[in-house]
């Protein structure tokens, strides 16, 4: 999904452009095929967003299911990187960069360095400098004052890859979440940004949830695999295309759309706002879009204010 920033909403909204269907390894097994893992997928989907857009820079954010030392080690070994961010464990094997060769030193070049201490030790030092730092939009709930503090390191599992990573360490100066630590295959990009980019990922969330709600994401009534391939990607544009489509509408003066609640003071357009327009659109036109030979030459005249009100409540509830 992009992660972008929407105007008349004044947040981040996550839009999907690019789907692919990731089987478990229970469905797999059943089927006798291959499983391919969730950071194959998305190896794999990144690959072709990057040749999609080779001189775009490219932030990719993931929970802590896609922190996978092959994946990050692929990313950065493209010609032109892609910025991975995903949560690291404090217990994360951590070293120094590997020293310099000698000259006529002989045998394999090392991959790391001496063993740092364990981020959670790093954590609880009295020595850790801690800096004061104000996140806007924290997952959705406004401004947060966290304490963060950064460097650089090598991440390294034995028989696997070295990558060079900046961790994050995140606290709470009140203590209502645990410390947490984020990692970014950019060496020189600037914590507060990391700790921005990631936090955005929550939209993710949300748009799933605006989705099954009004859409029928994840409800769909198909059994075969086929049918499922078909409507899933089908339910992920339309979200895309009706916030678009609202998007256009807003650009005039008299654009504006939003339907106050009883029970909530609503200060800005949500997504079943962007639904209820598009709706209202295609009903206003609805001799160009479901144009049908009426059954009966009697016209009815309907006064237009009330046809108005009724179809403003019809969007809604439809």
């Amino acid at each position: 999904m992009l992660l972008v920033e929407v105007p008349w909403a004044t947040r981040v909204w996550a839009l999907p452009f690019l789907s692919a269907l990731a089987p478990s390894e229970r469905y797999a097994a059943k089927r006798g095929k291959r499983h391919k893992k969730i950071t194959e997928w998305a190896w794999q989907l990144l690959l072709l967003l990057r040749r999609g857009y080779p001189q775009r820079e490219i932030v990719a954010t993931a929970d802590r299911a896609y922190a996978s030392l092959k994946l990050l080690t692929r990313c950065r070994s493209l010609s032109r990187p892609v910025t991975f961010i995903t949560r690291l464990r404090l217990d994360a094997a951590l070293y120094e960069p590997a020293p310099p060769r000698r000259p006529g030193q002989i045998g394999r070049p090392r991959m790391k360095g001496e063993r740092l201490l364990n981020l959670s030790v790093v954590a609880e030092e009295p020595n850790t400098v801690w800096k004061p730092t104000t996140i806007t939009n924290w997952y959705g709930s406004g401004e947060r004052r966290v304490e963060i503090a950064s460097k650089t390191a090598v991440w390294y599992s034995t028989g696997l890859f070295a990558v060079p990573i900046r961790w994050v360490l995140v606290r709470d100066p009140k203590g209502e979440f645990k410390t947490q630590v984020i990692l970014c295959t950019d060496l020189d990009a600037d914590p507060k940004k990391i700790i921005c980019w990631f936090v955005m990922r929550w939209q993710l969330e949300v748009t799933f949830q605006e989705m099954r709600r009004h859409l029928g994401f994840e409800t769909q009534r198909q059994w075969s695999e086929l049918a499922i391939r078909r409507t899933t990607p089908a339910l992920l544009g339309l979200f895309s295309l009706i916030t678009l489509f609202a998007h256009q509408r807003m650009r005039h003066p008299a654009g504006t759309f939003r339907r106050q609640a009883g029970w909530y003071q609503k200060a800005h357009p949500t997504f079943s706002d962007a639904l209820a327009l598009a709706r209202k659109e295609l009903w206003a036109q609805e001799q160009q879009t479901f144009y049908g030979s009426p059954w009966e030459a009697d016209t009815i005249k309907v006064p237009r204010a009330y046809l108005e009100r009724l179809t403003d409540a019809v969007c809604y509830a439809a």
